[in-house]
């Protein structure tokens, strides 16, 4: 299951959100969103969880819980909508 993990903090890393998540079952991957010309975080990140189960426990207990300071927003991820290509025109 992949799980969309909003609100975070910039300093919140790829650890901290594996450790939290760990304790509701298998976490396959932790992934925090970085802007590409700062090299920050976005705010945002995304988890993968080896069974359904274990993710709706995640969701159920970390949404709207408190880490380093930040109310996270918790849920299944939506897939990725496209967007239009920007064009260039210089």
């Amino acid at each position: 299951m992949k799980i969309y993990v909003g609100n975070l903090s910039y300093s919140t890393s790829e650890e901290d959100i594996r450790q939290a998540f760990s304790q509701y079952g298998t976490v396959d991957s932790a992934d925090v969103i970085m802007d590409r010309g700062t090299g920050r975080s976005k705010g945002f990140g995304f988890v993968e969880m080896s069974n359904d189960t274990e993710g709706q426990a995640a969701i159920d207990a970390l949404n709207g819980k408190d880490v380093d300071g930040r109310s996270l927003n918790v849920n299944v991820a939506r897939p990725r909508e496209e967007r239009p290509q920007r064009s260039s025109r210089y």
